[in-house]
């Protein structure tokens, strides 16, 4: 009959919002008879392996196979997408630094304003969970989701849980989070399909131009996936503002329309 072990750890920053009130901040007592692996342990304490960059257990950093032994004390630590950590304490190989991503069911604004920015970001409102792992997986997109259980899913390793409900928080959010301000190519996407924007000539569209439109305007790019076709109008003069506010804030401002 196997001895009762014991281990402690404590999650650092933003970990602390998976936790039960009682666990934030503070070393948690884990008790166990059965040695298992360090992302086992983590991940029934509700925090998500995605959310994790960094592993110590008593003073080494270790990875998620790490089996965790009677004494243990482990801190685990949030990504580090915004700073340079040496690539011997990571539990990924390496950080994202030209991040796309993978967004659920349930974000297709997000996905919109992340595309209105200039960042790939594949929505499709079609996608079951199974799908959306494995594309993450397989073209090392980020999975954005609110669901938690969705970035418990071995197959994921890059992934983040959104605290925020509203669509234009998020995208402060995912901006802060990430640390894309000064990424940001605005307009350079298409926000229905995703599709690169190239520069076109009116002429070449003018039949799908509203009168109006075509009088007032002579600059216009279109999608060459789906051919929807842009040009600076009010809202792309709103969005510009809101933009400007969004990087000089660090991604903490909110858009001034949620409209898509």
């Amino acid at each position: 009959m196997h001895a009762l072990a014991r281990a402690e750890l404590r999650f650092y920053a933003e970990l602390n919002d998976h936790l039960p009130e009682e666990w934030r901040y503070k070393a948690i007592p884990k008790s166990f008879f059965v040695p298992g692996s360090i992302k086992d342990l983590i991940e029934s304490c509700g925090v998500p392996h995605t959310e994790v960059e960094l592993i110590v257990a008593n003073g080494e950093s270790v990875d998620f196979t790490y089996v965790v032994r009677d004494g243990d004390r482990i801190a685990v630590y949030p990504m580090f997408e915004a700073l340079d950590v040496g690539p011997e304490l990571l539990v990924r190989p390496a950080v994202l630094r030209d991040p796309k991503f993978v967004a659920d069911v349930h974000l297709g604004k997000l996905a919109g304003y992340l595309r209105m920015l200039g960042f790939d970001a594949l929505y499709e409102n079609s996608l079951a969970d199974s799908e959306l792992a494995r594309i993450s997986a397989d073209e090392r997109r980020v999975l954005l989701t609110r669901d938690r259980g969705l970035l418990k899913r071995t197959m994921v390793t890059r992934g983040y849980w959104l605290r925020a409900t509203d669509s234009r928080r998020q995208l402060a959010e995912v901006v802060a989070r990430f640390d894309l301000a000064r990424s940001i190519r605005p307009f350079s996407r298409c926000m229905a399909c995703n599709g690169g924007l190239q520069a076109v000539a009116k002429e070449q569209v003018r039949e799908r131009l509203p009168r109006r439109t075509a009088e007032l305007h002579d600059r216009f790019q279109q999608c060459p996936q789906c051919g929807r076709v842009y040009w600076a109008g009010s809202h792309h003069r709103r969005m510009e503002n809101w933009i400007r506010d969004l990087t000089a804030a660090g991604g903490e401002a909110g858009p001034a329309s949620d409209r898509t």
